[in-house]
């Protein structure tokens, strides 16, 4: 099934996948696969259909908060479909790619074992890939992760940005952008280099395509700089030249330049005229480490940079985020606020949840409270530090069922769920 689908999957455009996918499984076992994928938000899961598809009696797009393959999404978890059936049993399978969770496939397996179980989750593995090597090519692709159209300025932001999971056996990150479909000036970054692992996030001044392209430019002025071996300080720097020469003095961007150092838990950051980071540790309270802020980037104003340091803990989780989070208002005119917000990654850390469905509620929850109608751009990157590398000679230790490493664990079906 898997050296079938990979041969076919090199000359196969997006529309004939199903097809594929579906002839070449039905020879393990698995007469019928159905793929869906997460939309922008992760709030709806679509259906990607093709020629040569029968997906009657199915539908093409299904809510991820109540539903089953919402739950296998949420969790990772192989879940079952519905009842046994003469001709065999429908599972939800999880999507992933690495640990970015893609979306869920509908499996319909011959057997109820662990042997078709292994062949779920490997097909799952090698269809996340094949997925994945198709989204900077595929518009088809764009489509299915939208269920509404993006502005000019959205459609800049995520192609710039890095993917919003990313996760070893150092660090879990993942990031999300709001409002997914009309973001301007919001950008976040990051990059791993040997042992040191860059963060930063940016908010361009303006909710407009001029925004997004300020913060186009101050991300690429940073990676630039970055590459070419400069430190935080010259990052920061590097921007601000950069704006000056495009804009004079009349943009600017405000943001925060990190880097981990995941051999000793060394956070070190430049605040350029932004909210200071958190950090959540032990799942029950947060610090707010503080550093005396340069200017906005841009604006010239002659304030040196500091490079301020905090000694992280295994487990803690560093949160990046822009002032649309805290200070944007809801019903009422309430802002959403500092404490309220700290007080939610806290509750959802302590419910044990993995680093990219902590961040999905949490968005989730600051949507609902503004009636999904933010008025500014609201951008939040987690970084989970797991501890030192281990000893590259030392058998590597099996993270797949650790909540807390990002990556959802791949566990047996819940044979007691309906």
């Amino acid at each position: 099934m898997l050296s079938g689908l990979l041969a076919d999957s090199h000359l196969t455009p997006l529309e004939l996948l199903p097809a594929r996918v579906g002839m070449n499984a039905a020879k393990a076992g698995f007469p019928q696969v159905l793929i869906y994928l997460g939309d922008l938000q992760r709030q709806v899961l679509q259906m990607l259909t093709g020629e040569g598809v029968r997906a009657e009696g199915h539908q093409t797009q299904l809510p991820i908060q109540g539903t089953v393959a919402g739950r296998a999404f949420q969790y990772g978890r192989i879940l079952p479909a519905g009842p046994a059936q003469e001709g065999g049993r429908d599972w939800w399978v999880p999507l992933l790619d690495g640990t970015e969770r893609m979306g869920v496939l509908r499996v319909t397996a011959a057997h109820d074992d662990d042997r078709a179980r292994e062949g779920m989750e490997r097909l799952a593995s090698l269809l996340a890939l094949i997925l994945h090597s198709r989204r900077e090519s595929s518009d088809l692709l764009a489509r299915i992760e939208r269920v509404k159209p993006l502005n000019v300025a959205a459609e800049m932001q995520w192609k710039l940005m890095p993917p919003r999971v990313y996760a070893d056996g150092r660090v879990v990150i993942a990031a999300a952008m709001e409002p997914a479909y009309q973001i301007s000036g919001d950008a976040f970054d990051y990059a791993t280099d040997g042992p040191l692992v860059h963060l930063s996030v940016f908010d361009a001044m303006g909710h407009d395509t001029a925004a997004g392209l300020s913060a186009n430019l101050a991300v690429a002025a940073c990676r630039n700089t970055r590459r070419q071996g400069g430190d935080l300080v010259a990052c920061g720097e590097a921007v601000e030249a950069e704006l000056i020469e495009q804009y004079g003095r009349r943009r600017y961007v405000t943001g925060i330049l990190a880097t981990l150092d995941t051999r000793d838990g060394t956070l070190s950051w430049v605040n350029r005229g932004h909210h200071p980071p958190l950090i959540i540790r032990d799942g029950r309270w947060a610090t707010h480490p503080q550093c005396p802020p340069a200017h906005p980037m841009g604006t010239d104003l002659g304030l040196d940079s500091r490079v301020c340091r905090e000694q992280l803990q295994p487990g803690d989780r560093i949160v990046l985020y822009t002032d649309g989070i805290v200070e944007a208002g809801g019903v009422g005119d309430a802002q959403f606020g500092l404490e309220r917000f700290t007080d939610l990654l806290i509750r959802h850390h302590a419910d044990g949840l993995s680093v990219p469905e902590t961040l999905r509620r949490v968005v989730h929850a600051v949507l609902e409270y503004h009636d999904d109608q933010l008025r500014d751009d609201t951008t939040v990157l987690f970084c989970q530090w797991l501890g030192p590398r281990p000893d590259p000679t030392e058998e590597a230790a099996d993270l797949s069922g650790v909540p807390e490493a990002g990556r959802p664990a791949a566990a047996a079906p819940d044979r007691s769920a309906p």
